[in-house]
Order: C-alpha cells, then structure tokens, then sequence
C-alpha cells in the first residue's frame, strides 16, 4: 500500500512539468516542483535521510550565527513551548537551510523526528531535498506552508512543515524559523494558524537581532500597513540602520543608510518627549503628515547609566513585575528577597502555562549568580533515555551513538549559575538517586567517567504535581522532595489571579501592540477560564494579532475554544499514588490490584503506562 501511495505522489509530481496535475498550475507548490524536475534534476522517488553535517561542520557552520542564536534562542524555546503539546518540532536554519538549533516536542513524537533525522545539522535545501517548508521558503524568501503530499519527494508525505524565513538587522536573509508536525489529526486549517503565530514569533527575533546589533544606537518603532518598522539614529539623528520593513516603509536603501542621512527626512517627532526608556511618541511624516504612534527606546549606555544609580534595588524589579498586583505574589516575592542571595533551592508549583520558566528566569536574574549560566530542562519533554545523559554528560565512548569528544552535562554547565528543572514530578525514580547524590556531595559523575566534577549550582524546581503526596505514596523520593523544597513558591493560575484585567492589557500591549481590543473581545477575554493559563493567553492575543483588521480585535479573532470545567492538577498525582500504593500492596500483581481499584486489568494497563508507573517485571 505504501509502495503504491507512492507511486500515486511520483505521478501526480511529474504530471505538473506537463501541466495536466490536479493542482493550480501557478500554485507556489507547482512552481516549486517544476524548479526540483527541471532545474535541479530530483527524483520525487528518491528513498533517504536529508544530507547531515557533523559535529565539526555544524560548529564551523553556525560560528557566523554564533550572535544571532543567542538573540533568538529565548522566542525560539517560548515558540517551543507554545507548540510543543501539538507535536511541532522547532528549528532555526541558516540561509542554506541548515538546521543550527533544535527544539523537539515529547517523547512520541520526538522519536519520529529523531527517526527521520529532522534535528540540528540536517539540509533541508530545495535543491537537494525537493519542496518543503524550509528550502522553498528559503528559495523564495517568502513564508510557506508545505501541507503532507505538497512535498516533492514521496518519503516526506507525512510531515506538514509552517516556515518564516528570518532577516538579519540590514534586511539581508539570515536564515529561517521552520515547525514542523507529523500528526495525522491535524487538518491544514491548523497549520496555517500554527504559520501565522510562527510568522509572528519570527517578526520579533528579527526584532531582538535589529536591536541587539544596534544597542548602542536610538531605535524608533515606525508604524506601517505592513506591520512595524525599525530605524536606528545616532545623538545627531543620522541614520545608521533599518530593518527590512522599515526599509520598504519609508523607501531606504544601503546608500542612503551608509551617507548617514537625516532622520527628520522621513520621520518626525518630539526628541524631548521620548528621552526615556520605550515612551509612546506620535510620528509625522517627513512632509508633516500624521504617521501614527511610535516608540523610541535609548541606546544601551543610557538605559545602562540609569540602572546603575540603584542596582541593588532594581535587581528585583522583574520579580515584582511578575508578581504585579496579586497579593499572594507579592508575599511570595517578599520571602524570595528575604533571602537574598543564599543558596537555597526554590521550588515552584502552578498549573502547566503560568509562567514558572519565566519566574525561574526572574529569580536567577535578582541573585548573585546573574552573571553566570542559567540552564534549563523539561524533565517531561525529554525522552527518558536521553535525561541521564542530558543532565550528567558522558565521556567519549561511553555508549553507541555518542559524541567523540563526549559532552557537558546540564548540571556542569550550569556551574556557577542556576539550573531549572521543569516538571521535576516527571523524573524517573532513577534519575532522582542521582540528583540527590549530587545535591548532597555537589559533585557529577558524567557517565563513563573516572572521577567526579565539582559543581556550585543553585537549583530551581517546577511542577504542577503534588510532590507531598507523591513522597507520601512513594512515587517520588520523599528525601529528594524535602532537598528541593527549601522555600516553595505556588504560582496562581491566570483565572485566580486578584489583577487578571492587567496581565491581559499587559499581554495584549505585548503580542499585538499594534491593535486594541473591541468590547466584544475584551469582555470574552475577561470571561474565559483560560486553562492554559499565561501561554494560552499569550498564544491567543499573538493570533488575534495576526488576523486583526484594520488594527482592531474583534471577538471573531479569539481563538478559544469551548471550556466547561477544569479537573484541579493534584488529581492525577492522587490517581498516581493510589494505584501505585495498590500495586505496591499486592507485590506488582496487576490482576489483583486491579480487582482492588474495581478496574479491568486493560484500563490498570492504560493507567499505568499513562502515569508512567514503573511496575516489577
């Protein structure tokens, strides 16, 4: 059947160099199939993995993108995160459609992409592997969406890819944002919407790439029909840079950027009333007519020469602008400052989406430990297999398939800074002996190593599980538990939270700050549970700023899906630790464990592969 399904998607492929294909003869689709027929001579039958650099490549390959990683990596794991649960993998290519940097989703879809070699250091270029998502986007310089059998080659038909390609600060094609799916139950409606939040999330890493390049410089935010521009000035109003849109917004070009030509040719305003940091100005063209609202932000230096004047104070200010006006919060950030810079680990429980990576984020960056590495991890989204090696590192050799010069752990890159753990409650029994030995000695033995490393880490958890009453069942280490929990920090979800109507004004000036909400909109806003909490909210308005007409959300571009009531999280670890005090009862016996609970042996079965309950073989 496979053989011949292919067969089929050969035919039909070669059916448009004849212009007799069932598909839009001036479709993007088309056209990129006849490049792949005519010009680079590929066969859509052609079996195999895409080409893969290795390590030595890939290092030589991104040293140039070394900059512009490390601007986009923070969007690119929030993109990660928005999409993880609808089985996307998240990649950054450079412009000839290497993949530099890798996101994968859980562990059963992160299998298929592992399979197919869809990872960092892959080539994904139109030339060698045909149309998809992030070659023709690629090649055309324009956003794409290569839904299944719109592939060229046949092996491909199970993947949708959404891609944006990625411009650098001078407009010039720096590489692309690629998400890809292998999930059959999404229809392309479901893509297009996942391309525009892509599109979106692109938008502002080119955003961070404009203003970290030109930190020194004042940058102005144009607005325009296309979506905003952005233009850096010196302290004389000279021009020294443009992003793309802005480029094509108000008609520049290298040479006019490169004479150093007068800002007020194309943009005016009040320079005494945007001397701080972010202020609202309104812009007028060159020739007076009115442009719009605007931002204007100040160079590095001057933003750094006012955070300067009480450091010890402002370390603390992301912290309280998390917390905002709840007061559960604020007590909460109170203790944290309380504490000051003692290492003592934080552990943080809420509800999947409200933000407990970000509030991780936060309390590294109030701590003496800012300076250095903050580190990562999804206990739940990384495959069991690859967690030892991920948070221990290894030594060359140590088993088949590693790298040959080994690899640092996450735990010794993390010294001198903070490691996150996120859904700690997720972390096989296993895995959490060999946590606590590290926290009790401050020493990692990487696996296949000889002697230990030390480590100085301060170490934050996460979770949405109740991990008292795990210890208490026995499905957590209870001694672990009590290491972790040194000030335990509970994260409301957004719908508990005593100042709702804020953090939606503050997510909305943020994910589409060049709208306003109808009445309509704001009121279903203001309603809805949102049981995806801060990233459902963020996902939501970044969506509604996409399809907004005419610079108004209407309650037609929310995207919230019908929700009658909320199972409160700790019932699963109750589950959890109610069949495993079962099974524990009976010495692993299923059947008579199941006869205990009242459940068929095929729905215990369910239930514990669901749980993840490791039962005695």
């Amino acid at each position: 059947m496979a053989s011949l399904s292919a067969s089929n998607h050969v035919a039909r492929v070669l059916s448009v160099a004849n212009h007799v294909a069932d598909v839009d003869a001036s479709s993007r689709i088309a056209n990129s199939w006849r490049r792949c027929l005519v010009n680079h001579k590929l066969d859509p039958a052609r079996q195999g993995p895409p080409q893969t650099l290795t390590e030595a490549e890939i290092r030589h390959v991104a040293g140039p993108m070394e900059e512009t990683i490390r601007l986009v990596t923070p969007e690119l794991d929030d993109l990660a995160r928005v999409l993880r649960d609808a089985g996307y993998c998240v990649n950054l290519a450079d412009a000839n459609a290497t993949m530099l940097f890798s996101r994968l989703p859980g562990e059963a879809d992160a299998r298929m992409f592992l399979d197919w070699k869809i990872y960092t250091g892959s080539n994904f270029a139109e030339t060698f592997e045909g149309t998809n998502g992030l070659g023709t986007a690629l090649a055309e310089q324009k956003p794409i969406l290569v839904h299944r059998d719109e592939h060229f080659r046949a092996q491909w038909h199970m993947f949708s890819c959404a891609v944006a390609p990625l411009f650098d600060q001078a407009g010039r094609l720096a590489g692309a944002i690629n998400i890809t799916s292998c999930r059959e139950d999404l229809e392309r409606t479901a893509h297009q919407l996942a391309l525009a939040v892509t599109m979106e999330a692109t938008r502002r890493m080119e955003g961070a790439i404009f203003r970290g390049h030109f930190r020194n410089a004042w940058i102005a935010t144009v607005p325009g029909d296309g979506g905003s521009g952005l233009v850096a000035y010196d302290d004389d109003r000279r021009i020294v840079g443009a992003c793309r849109s802005a480029r094509a917004l108000l008609g520049l070009t290298d040479g006019m950027i490169g004479s150093g030509i007068d800002l007020s040719r194309y943009v005016k305003f009040d320079h005494h009333a945007a001397r701080g940091t972010g202020e609202i100005v309104e812009l007028h063209h060159g020739d007076g007519r009115p442009l719009g609202q605007g931002h204007v932000a100040p160079p590095l230096r001057a933003r750094s020469h006012a955070s300067r004047r009480d450091a010890q104070v402002d370390r603390f200010d992301a912290l309280h602008r998390l917390a905002g006006r709840d007061p559960g919060l604020i007590r909460s950030v109170k203790r944290l400052r309380s504490i000051g810079d003692h290492n003592l680990p934080v552990l943080l429980h809420g509800e999947t989406g409200v933000g407990k990576d970000v509030f991780a984020r936060a309390i590294h960056g109030a701590s003496n430990r800012a300076r250095n590495n903050y580190v990562a991890l999804n206990c739940a989204a990384m495959p069991e297999s690859l967690i030892d090696a991920e948070l221990f590192g290894y030594e060359a050799g140590a088993f088949t398939g590693a790298r040959r010069e080994g690899s640092k752990g996450l735990i010794v890159q993390a010294d001198g800074g903070t490691l996150f753990l996120d859904e700690i409650g997720d972390m096989p029994i296993g895995l959490q002996t060999r946590l606590l030995r590290v926290l009790e000695n401050r020493e990692v033995w990487p696996l296949g190593a000889l002697k230990p490393a030390a480590v100085d880490i301060r170490l934050i958890s996460a979770t949405h599980r109740d991990l008292g009453r795990m210890a208490e069942a026995g499905a957590f280490r209870a001694d672990l538990y009590f290491r972790l929990r040194g000030i335990e920090v509970r994260l409301p979800a957004l719908r508990e939270r005593a100042d709702r109507a804020d953090i939606i004004r503050q997510i909305a000036g943020e994910e589409a700050p060049n709208c306003r909400l109808s009445d309509e909109a704001w009121s279903q806003l203001a309603a809805y549970p949102f049981p995806g909490n801060m990233r459902q909210l963020r996902h939501v308005l970044r969506l509604a700023g996409c399809t907004a007409e005419d610079g108004v959300i209407t309650d037609a571009d929310l995207d919230l899906p019908p929700f009658g009531g909320r199972t409160e999280p700790d019932l699963e670890a109750a589950e959890r630790a109610t069949i495993v005090a079962a099974l524990r009862k009976h010495g692993g016996r299923v059947t008579e464990a199941a006869r205990t609970l009242k459940l068929s042996r095929a729905t215990l079965y369910r239930k514990i592969k669901q749980l993840k309950i490791e039962t005695a073989q």
